[in-house]
């Protein structure tokens, strides 16, 4: 059973995910919150897998608490559902530790997806998302000779694809190799930066500009 807290500043938003998510046979709400302040302190008191967490919130929003989130419960993994899909609100959540990214025009199917697939510890955003993070990176100046932590230049080109959204049959396609050979090159790549899921990777990705 993977245990849900949900939070949104937003009484029925609020109310209409516990309703929602009450309904999935696999999945617990035990919890549910206002802001992120009050996230925290049902964290305090009550174990999850995984936080549903709004961003803009009064009190503590939702960059700040998904960054202390990561950093005091570890074992808990937040993903976004947010009705903003701006370059900068998806960047700065998963630099604080977001696993996942949905906008709230996700629907029940694609939201429990997301949240078994980061209970698993696995990373979704959906197709707007990874969208933004195609036309933004698409966008940036690259340092082709730049090879951080040691990556090869393959690494680096699959780090960099991995940071646009694509999964490993599409990397597989768009490099001409199998999808052994890109799971190779991923599980060299997660060594060598020090990440063990692929939104951490897309945080890096991010932050080194690949």
């Amino acid at each position: 059973m993977i245990k849900v807290i949900v939070v949104d500043d937003q009484q029925v938003v609020r109310e209409g995910l516990v309703a929602l998510l009450d309904l999935l046979d696999d999945v617990s709400v035990v919890g549910s919150a206002a802001d992120g302040r009050q996230a925290l302190d049902v964290l305090r008191t009550t174990p999850a897998d995984v936080v549903l967490m709004d961003l803009r919130m009064p009190e503590l929003d939702g960059v700040a608490a998904t960054r202390m989130i990561t950093r005091d419960h570890p074992g808990t993994a937040v993903l976004v559902l947010t009705t903003y899909a701006d370059d900068s609100s998806i960047a700065n959540a998963l630099r604080a530790g977001a696993r996942g990214y949905l906008t709230k025009d996700a629907g029940r199917a694609q939201i429990a997806m997301a949240l078994r697939s980061t209970a698993a510890g696995q990373s979704t955003f959906d197709a707007k998302v990874s969208e933004r993070l195609v036309a933004a990176l698409d966008g940036r100046p690259r340092d082709k000779q730049a090879a951080p932590d040691g990556l090869t230049a393959r690494e680096v080109e699959v780090l960099g694809l991995i940071t646009r959204g694509l999964t490993n049959p599409e990397i597989a396609a768009e490099l001409f190799i199998s999808e052994a050979t890109v799971k190779t090159h991923i599980n060299n790549v997660f060594a060598k930066i020090g990440v063990r899921h692929r939104a951490e990777a897309v945080r890096y990705g991010l932050d080194h500009d690949l």
